[in-house]
């Protein structure tokens, strides 16, 4: 049974997903870069932190990871102070950061070495999904490694699914945001279509919402993008960085995805607007006439 875990990075997906584990009664160290962001979360939520990956690692059952992309992933678990370093044997590395499968299969492997296990482990629902503890959750690794961390996934899950071997997880996500952007872009265009057509574009949203054009996106993202609002969490920045991982293993496995290459150079066109921390959503802001 895991009681004792620890939860490295606390950004705006893991502050709350770590919170969702303090408040299940499990026994959480956090590890922060930004150490005061880790000492807000104490003493929001009790448990303690450490000073290092390594030092949060210690002694715990379980160690959940959640930071920007490989380059910090590696640095956390392999780096200086990681947390491979100290995990006990016969405990779960889970990794819900967004990054490569080569990458989730490097640290099933630096885990084995340890006598531990791998589970990547990377999310969907944004922010409010990681605060409602509604995140669909697509991992990779070993069947009897997931079943023991099941039951503390599905404290911010409501979909907790093994999709195969380690990189399994990183790979259904690549096929995520490849539906993602192209649902966004939908939404995008229909609704400068509407305006331009002289529609109450906020009306004809409804209405498409309740049929066959209804989406995630379009349900949930169609007002704030009507009002040219993107605060909605999930930053353009970090979306390229996905989408540059997708479409550099489509290239590997000679799978075509010419749609989803041109959002990527949409993207492109928002950071160049500036729009680089604005959310996803903010597709549509290429779209203005004015």
């Amino acid at each position: 049974m895991i009681s004792r875990v620890a939860f490295i990075g606390l950004g705006v997906m893991g502050y709350p997903m770590a919170g969702h584990l303090a408040r299940a009664g499990l026994e959480v160290t956090v590890y922060n870069r930004t150490g005061a962001k880790a000492e807000a979360w104490v003493k929001e939520y009790g448990g303690r932190h450490a000073a290092t990956p390594a030092l949060a690692a210690e002694d715990a059952d379980a160690v959940f990871l959640c930071v920007g992309n490989d380059q910090d992933l590696h640095q956390v678990t392999l780096g200086e102070d990681g947390a491979v370093s100290t995990l006990a044997a016969g405990a779960v590395l889970v990794d819900h950061t967004t990054a490569s499968a080569t990458m989730a299969r490097t640290l099933d492997d630096a885990c084995r070495e340890q006598g531990a296990h791998f589970i990547d482990a990377p999310v969907s629902g944004g922010q409010q999904g990681a605060e409602n503890g509604q995140l669909s959750v697509m991992c990779g690794g070993e069947d009897a490694a997931f079943e023991r961390v099941a039951p503390v996934l599905d404290h911010y899950g409501k979909s907790v699914v093994l999709m195969g071997p380690a990189g399994s997880g990183q790979l259904t996500k690549m096929a995520n945001q490849i539906c993602v952007g192209a649902a966004i872009q939908g939404v995008a265009e229909a609704i400068a279509f509407a305006r331009d057509a002289g529609l109450d574009a906020e009306k004809a949203m409804q209405v498409i919402g309740a049929g066959a054009g209804s989406s995630w996106q379009l349900l949930n993202r169609h007002q704030t993008m009507i009002a040219d609002e993107y605060e909605h969490g999930f930053a353009v920045d970090w979306m390229r960085k996905d989408l540059m991982i997708c479409l550099a293993e489509a290239n590997r496995t000679g799978t075509p995805l010419p749609v989803t290459a041109q959002i990527n150079e949409f993207y492109k066109d928002i950071q160049a607007m500036g729009g680089g921390r604005w959310d996803t959503s903010s597709l549509l802001r290429r779209l203005r006439r004015d």
